[in-house]
């Protein structure tokens, strides 16, 4: 077994060395599909343990001896984004356990975060009364991006936020899939097809984002919209469509 555990948790180094074999156990299920999360209560402090799924024999190989894990990405992601000034759950450690010499159970833990709120809510209502948070995203996003920070999974429910009546907080989750380097304008713009919400909530992410980044606001319209088909379109085709387009 491989553990990593942050400078700064040190306190919980017992309790992580301790998660392979109480994983189920413990803590309270908040999610569970082909990963599971569980929050455990450490003296107190609220802990999010991520498991992730047993990968194929492939895939174990590759990431046995050719790439980072997931739950490694996520560990070293998470202390990027610190670096740069970007919010995500605080990490505590990454652990890796093997059968057979390759990868076979890792884990990703950090502190718990409750921020109440994510974009799904924009899949339904109308965005009248809403447009301050996404005129905050867009602007959030034009931060992450001129930062050379691009989230490949900016899906609504990895993007979470608290309004209060003078800011809009962000805060990034499932942060394994990610690239850091330069976005172009165009490649910024693609990265809002995930999002659920109506026309007029992406003609509102176009401009502002536009405006952010000082660039066109008429290309922008199109590549957001032009890329947000593309996805969609594509997901139809083995989905059913979980919001009014």
């Amino acid at each position: 077994m491989k553990i990593v555990v942050d400078e700064r948790s040190a306190t919980f180094a017992d309790f992580v060395q301790s998660i392979p074999a109480q994983f189920y156990r413990g803590g309270t299920v908040i999610y569970a599909s082909r990963n599971e999360i569980r929050v455990f209560d450490v003296d107190g402090v609220a802990i999010n343990v991520k498991r992730f799924k047993v990968p194929g024999l492939l895939n174990r190989i590759i990431y046995t001896f050719f790439r980072l894990s997931k739950a490694q990405r996520s560990f070293h992601h998470a202390l990027q984004l610190e670096k740069l000034g970007i919010k995500t759950p605080r990490p505590i450690a990454c652990i890796h356990t093997k059968r057979d010499g390759l990868l076979h159970e890792s884990f990703y833990i950090s502190i718990q975060e409750d921020f109440g709120r994510n974009m799904y809510e924009f899949g339904k209502g109308p965005l009248k009364g809403r447009e301050t948070i996404i005129r905050c995203l867009a602007q959030y996003t034009a931060k992450l991006h001129e930062s050379g920070i691009y989230h490949k999974d900016f899906s609504p429910g990895n993007i979470l936020f608290q309004q209060t009546d003078n800011e809009v907080k962000f805060l990034l989750v499932d942060i394994n899939r990610m690239q850091f380097r330069q976005v172009s304008i165009q490649k910024g713009c693609a990265n809002f097809a995930r999002l659920w919400g109506g026309d007029e909530m992406f003609r509102l992410l176009a401009r502002e984002y536009a405006v952010a980044r000082h660039a066109d606001i008429d290309d922008c319209t199109r590549w957001v919209f032009d890329y947000r088909k593309r996805f969609w379109k594509k997901y139809v085709r083995k989905y059913e469509m979980p919001f009014d387009l």
